[in-house]
């Protein structure tokens, strides 16, 4: 049973312990109690975003599949920490070689963040998984298949996790501030769906976070406690940048980078998100499309390392120049 401790973190506390109580990926989570049910499953390979539900999905098939013995035959590592071909030949080895506990006739290891592991390193992993296919199953979760070797895809189911829609963020969310007695205005739930982008984890972790030092919930306490730029908040800075106001737009991501301690992401984040809902006789199409691309200029050099504040006043003044751009 989950731990209902006041003092746990709420992505614990919450995540769901059987594939019944999962919310949200209804492509996915059929076919996985299916293979719980019959008590067979081939090698799995889970891919998609962040927060969306892959390390719960592998922990609640387990739970399904063997009952009170789940943790005798479950074993997850990750591979950003543990990456490397030794990680391999000797950990993962040493347990797949092993018998199961119980009648299930197979146990599951489970290897987070798979897409960092060196080819060597997937090389040796698809040849394990051959050789003790009958005694251990591998589930594979990864943010981008494309980095898994064909051979280890080939191999495994592929099951690709997709962004929660935002009505089963927000379903979660409620159930969590009803279990703890926590009233949360609409505002603050727009802001934290808007903030979070389908990432349940994210989600969870800011209605936690704004709801730590009192009972009611809203969009100034988020603001308060919370990193995440709230929807008006972009729509400000947004606002005088395409008025041609670029110093009030300047001040405006300054606050949001020292009073609110947002980091260059998810600014950037908020503002992917505000801009299709930007009237097209504030922002004309043609100039979305260009906003759009450069965004995704931007977010390839802060994944670099540029410097946040450096990128983010380039967006602006890219914005507060509108028609006159050159480039």
């Amino acid at each position: 049973m989950a731990d209902r401790s006041g003092a746990a973190v709420w992505v614990e506390k919450y995540r769901p312990s059987t594939l019944r109580d999962m919310v949200g990926q209804d492509a996915i989570v059929p076919l996985l109690r299916a293979y719980a049910e019959k008590r067979s499953m081939p090698h799995l390979l889970f891919a998609g975003p962040p927060g969306t539900g892959k390390t719960t999905a592998a922990i609640a098939l387990a739970r399904d599949l063997f009952g009170e013995e789940w943790r005798q035959n479950f074993l997850e590592l990750n591979a950003s920490d543990e990456r490397g071909i030794e990680t391999v030949r000797t950990t993962i080895k040493q347990y797949a070689r092993t018998a199961p506990l119980g009648d299930v006739g197979f146990k599951i290891l489970f290897l987070d963040e798979a897409d960092n592991l060196t080819a060597e390193a997937q090389a040796s992993l698809r040849r394990m998984m051959e050789r003790y296919s009958a005694s251990c199953r591998f589930i594979l979760s990864c943010n981008y298949s494309s980095r898994i070797i064909e051979p280890i895809q080939s191999r495994c189911a592929v099951f690709r996790f997709r962004a929660y829609r935002p009505e089963a963020v927000r379903r979660q969310l409620e159930r969590i501030a009803k279990a703890e007695r926590k009233t949360v205005s609409d505002e603050a739930y727009d802001a934290i769906l808007a903030a979070s982008s389908g990432d349940m984890r994210r989600a969870t972790n800011l209605l936690q976070l704004s709801a730590t030092h009192t009972d009611q919930v809203t969009a100034e306490t988020l603001r308060e406690y919370a990193t995440a730029p709230l929807r008006r908040e972009v729509e400000g800075m947004l606002s005088a940048a395409m008025a041609g106001n670029f110093r009030d737009a300047r001040d405006r991501l300054y606050a949001l980078f020292v009073e609110r301690g947002a980091a260059g992401e998810e600014i950037l984040r908020a503002i992917h998100a505000y801009l299709p809902e930007i009237p097209e006789s504030v922002l004309p199409a043609q100039d979305k499309v260009r906003l759009l691309e450069y965004l995704g200029e931007v977010d390839f050099r802060l994944a670099q390392g540029a410097s946040d504040r450096i990128q983010l006043e380039a967006l602006l003044a890219h914005v507060a120049l509108g028609p006159r751009r050159t480039s």
